[in-house]
């Protein structure tokens, strides 16, 4: 009877158990109730591992080579532990052991019952294991690495073994095509880490790596893969290769910390060799050129016909009925950007070339403004929720996104996330510029009319008895609305274009010219800077390390953000209703010819008991323009004050996430707040840099106030109030 248990304990079928762990009819009433209970229990251990084996025999033939890893895992570990227990248990019996055979004859079940009952856990964990994997046709290695993670976080302790060692067998195998793909840039035929183009493929990769770990492996394998098949010149050092494999194999992705350390340093080093090896620094000050030049604006009569060019795109599509051309699609405004470069430095630039267009909503129709989702005033403004504001729809009246195709090996300079900063600051300093612009032309049209009429009115501004002063005083608050309006904007436009833009180019300019002064702002920012600074030590007047370019580039557009104003959600949440009313002040001087004041002809007549009356026009109007007035100052108010608490609060400290106020995708990489000046340098640079961003700042307070109108205490009256008082507005 014992030596049939131990057979079929140790796999092999037996007429005890008939199916499964059912105990024969026939050998019931020959057996005591407590060793019939035994011997079923014995029987559901022996059924369970026989499913588990006949499940790995199965799974073994699988194409997968992650499910053949765990398999060949499990039969050592069964073999290793429990065939050997029930060996050791065969060896107990026949020698007697007096732990186990009472008065050297007699085996009690009970006792090998007792024996295989640490099995009964494990055994069960495993066959379910097995049946979860049975049940999906192939596995991909990030979704099992997780469910293997997931299902060792159990209290009991052997199942937590097992399952760990199986865990680890599969990260192993795992993190042999990791180094595969980052060491040697090479993918495997089946079950691949990443596509053709390097992108990882979904379920490739556990959910332990974080996203930044996942962005730099695709980093440094796309870069190793690259060179070996363009056979560049320079190839990857073995010697550094055989280093990189060596720290791999001291990390899991189960541990995150240690796994994303050694990434993070693979991604560092590499970005040095390709920086000297690789990636000239004349590509990237081409690259930075390019991009200040046609994202930042600084291409003036560029920038300038773009925005004409969108404005007659717009009215010759959007204005005809029906037809394929009554549409924008990206095209045309791929079309726009070399119609708009003739005749300016832009049109033999070949970097124009890597500029597009992108309509993330689809093709743009003639199609009237919902005005569902407008917001109120006072709620979009008084509101302290950090809602996002965004300024891409400005421009061309839907969602616009100016992209820049980058090519290797510019793509391991230039990240997504720079990219995506660089089409924020485009869409906000393009919608200030058309606004600024619309403004002048509005300017020029109430100029030009107010000269035709006063051809015919002299000195005055004509019209009867009755209207004359109503007339006078619509003309003159429409002027101060456009004044004030034009106002603002010179200030706005100047302090960023000159206060922001230039001077922070003209220091990063400056710093790739002097890689000295770059790596001390920069020191102390990565982990390796002490072998940089070993390695600058050299010829510190001409190395500059790759870290050291990258953090100089991320400051540079921190810096930016900072100075325009983008990173702080209160500012741009009343930056964009400013905008706003000034467009509609604008469209509604268009939509009355050109000027504030009715033609003469344009009134009723006198005759009593008429609809019409002379006047009526002109005070429509008054209404109109004088509410545009009171929210522009409304706003402008609100505006100085938040500007001035930004400069008052607890300073220029990393408190979160910039892109949150500029892009709609999260996805944006570590920005920063108004309240940060990121500034790497340490001791009395650190602060002086921090006095550079705030004075940008300043300025444009200092700017703003240089009458005292907004720092000093005025009267509660309304300027409706004021005018009706005879209170000069000019």
């Amino acid at each position: 009877m014992i030596a049939e248990v131990l057979l079929v304990l140790a796999g092999h079928s037996s007429s005890l158990f008939p199916t499964d762990h059912n105990l024969h009819p026939a050998f019931r009433p020959l057996l005591h109730p407590g060793e019939e209970q035994c011997l079923e229990a014995l029987g559901h251990i022996a059924s369970r591992y026989r499913n588990i084996k006949k499940a790995c025999a199965t799974l073994s033939r699988s194409k997968s080579r992650y499910v053949c890893a765990l398999c060949a895992t499990l039969n050592q570990i069964l073999k290793d532990e429990y065939e050997k227990l029930v060996v050791d248990t065969e060896a107990k019996v026949l020698k007697r052991d007096p732990d186990l055979v009472a008065n050297g004859s007699f085996v009690p079940l009970s006792a090998v019952r007792a024996t295989f009952a640490e099995w009964d856990s494990p055994l069960t964990a495993l066959e379910t294991l097995m049946n979860q994997l049975q049940a999906q046709k192939h596995w991909q290695p990030g979704p099992l690495i997780d469910m293997l993670l997931a299902r060792s976080k159990t209290g009991v302790y052997r199942i937590a073994d097992i399952i760990s060692r199986l865990s680890v067998a599969v990260q192993r195998v795992w993190r042999s095509q990791l180094s595969a793909f980052l060491v040697h840039g090479s993918l495997a035929s089946s079950d691949p880490l990443a596509s053709e183009d390097f992108t990882l493929l979904d379920g490739t990769i556990p959910s332990c790596v974080s996203p930044q770990t996942k962005e730099s492996i695709v980093y440094v394998g796309r870069a190793i893969a690259t060179i070996k098949a363009k056979r560049w010149q320079n190839q990857l050092p073995r010697e550094q290769a055989l280093e990189y494999a060596n720290l791999l194999e001291t990390v899991l992705p189960e541990d995150q910390y240690k796994f994303d350390l050694v990434i993070s340093q693979i991604r560092t080093n590499v970005s040095e060799w390709l920086w000297l090896n690789v990636l000239t620094r004349k590509d990237v000050e081409d690259a930075v050129i390019s991009l200040a030049s046609y994202f930042l604006l600084r291409n003036g009569e560029f920038s300038l016909a773009l925005i004409r060019e969108i404005e007659r795109l717009k009215i010759s599509r959007l204005t005809t009925r029906s037809g394929a051309a009554s549409m924008i699609r990206e095209q045309d405004l791929n079309l726009a950007l070399l119609r708009a470069s003739l005749g300016t430095t832009a049109q033999h630039d070949p970097s124009l070339l890597h500029l597009h267009f992108e309509l993330p909503s689809g093709p743009l129709r003639p199609l009237l403004p919902s005005l569902a989702n407008s917001k109120a005033l006072s709620s979009s403004v008084a509101s302290n929720s950090p809602e996002v504001t965004s300024f891409d729809d400005l421009l061309l009246g839907t969602n616009l996104i100016l992209s820049y195709n980058v090519t290797w090996p510019l793509d391991l300079f230039l990240h997504p996330s720079d990219l995506q900063i660089y089409a924020a600051l485009f869409n906000y300093l393009s919608s200030l510029r058309k606004t600024h612009t619309q403004i002048h032309t509005c300017w020029t049209s109430l100029s030009n009319a107010q000269r035709a009429r006063r051809r015919w009115t002299g000195l005055g501004e004509g019209g009867t008895a009755e209207d004359l002063e109503a007339r006078r005083e619509l003309l003159r608050c429409g002027w101060g609305v456009v004044r004030d309006m034009g106002w603002f904007f010179d200030t706005l436009l100047g302090y960023v274009m000159v206060d922001v833009v230039d001077v922070e180019f003209r220091r990063l300019k400056d710093l790739l010219g002097n890689p000295s002064r770059g790596r001390a702002e920069s020191m102390g920012k990565h982990p390796c800077s002490q072998n940089i600074a070993s390695q600058a030590s050299t010829d510190p007047s001409t190395y500059l390390d790759f870290t050291t370019l990258r953090n100089i580039h991320t400051t540079y557009l921190e810096r930016l953000l900072t100075g325009c104003l983008l990173s702080n959600p209160a500012l741009t949440a009343i930056l964009r209703p400013i905008f706003e009313v000034c467009e509609r002040f604008v469209a509604q001087v268009e939509r009355w010819g050109g000027d504030v004041l009715p033609a003469l002809l344009f009134e009723g007549s006198l005759a009593p008991g008429g609809d019409d009356k002379v006047g009526a026009m002109v005070q429509e109007r008054f209404q109109v323009v004088s509410d545009i007035n009171e929210s522009l100052h409304k706003l402008l108010d609100l505006f100085y004050e938040q500007l001035s608490l930004s400069t008052s609060q607890q300073p220029f400290t990393a408190t979160g996430d910039a892109s949150k106020s500029i892009l709609m995708n999260a996805s944006v990489a570590n920005a920063t707040t108004l309240q940060r000046t990121s500034i790497r340098g340490k001791g009395n640079k650190g602060f002086e840099g921090e006095g550079e961003v705030r004075r940008h700042v300043e300025r444009l307070l200092l700017r703003l106030d240089f009458n005292g109108a907004f720092s000093k205490p005025r009267a509660g009256a309304s300027k409706q109030n004021q005018w009706e008082d005879g209170i000069d507005i000019l």
